[in-house]
């Protein structure tokens, strides 16, 4: 690689680096950019000031924020597959249905990625997780996808590591892979306070007619109040019911 070429992706990278330091801290101000980069004041002014020039970025005050134009990005990802549009209509069935924050996600980059939440009507979540990525082994949805997705691709995650989010976060290898049979034979998975103490969570995987899966729903609540027989008959019989109505109608797309 010639030095320019080095030279060129460097700035690439730092170009990305800035863009999710705004994003993690909702917003920035260049002297928490320079220490961040190590770089000097006037190179992060240069680099912003192209950011802002191309749109990608927002000034206000003395701090810089992403623009609008990310949503453009975003809802065109979302949006680019059928599969995905259609799951926003069936995620809001489910919080109605079950009263509890529902959540459609699928895999990419070896995470899972909310693309759908609605928060039901005892739902102590207000705020919105579109876009928010999460470890897939210690979440309902994620364990659902991970039961179904291919050998390889469920060792390539599990070689990603298996960080512990709470003193009940499935972090052996071997007790996550018996947790995945287990769930390939009940049909669906349970997250018992493994990603946020006191939140319990059921998800369930969403297959396509080829028997792949492409995403997962889930309901999740606060764990006194998901347990006894809801958590074990009630919800699971809401969310295998509203998930298999989802396959009908990707079958009949």
């Amino acid at each position: 690689m010639t030095k320019t070429n080095r030279e060129n992706l460097t700035t690439v990278e730092q170009t990305f680096d800035i863009l999710e330091w705004i994003y993690t801290n909702n917003g920035a101000k260049p002297a928490d950019l320079g220490e961040y980069l190590d770089v000097s004041s006037s190179t992060v002014h240069r680099y912003l000031k192209t950011l802002i020039d191309e749109g990608y970025l927002v000034k206000e005050g003395d701090s810089y924020y992403l623009a609008l134009k990310f949503l453009s990005f975003g809802e065109q990802a979302r949006t680019r597959k059928e599969v995905y549009t259609n799951a926003e209509k069936y995620t809001e069935m489910l919080a109605e249905e079950s009263g509890c924050r529902s959540t459609f996600i699928v895999e990419e980059g070896l995470q899972g990625i909310y693309l759908y939440t609605s928060p039901g009507h005892h739902s102590v979540w207000v705020q919105s997780t579109i876009g928010k990525r999460i470890p897939l082994h210690a979440t309902a949805g994620g364990k659902a996808l991970l039961a179904h997705l291919p050998d390889e691709r469920v060792t390539r995650i599990l070689d990603n590591g298996l960080e512990k989010k709470t003193e009940q976060t499935i972090t052996s290898r071997t007790a996550l892979c018996q947790s995945i049979e287990d769930i390939r034979e009940r049909g669906y998975a349970y997250n018992k306070e493994e990603q946020i103490e006191g939140v319990n969570a059921i998800g369930a995987p969403v297959k396509n007619d080829a028997g792949d899966v492409v995403g997962a729903f889930s309901v999740s609540g606060p764990s006194n109040r998901l347990t006894g027989d809801r958590l074990t008959d009630e919800l699971p019989q809401i969310l295998l019911g509203v998930t298999n109505e989802y396959e009908l109608r990707i079958s009949l797309s």
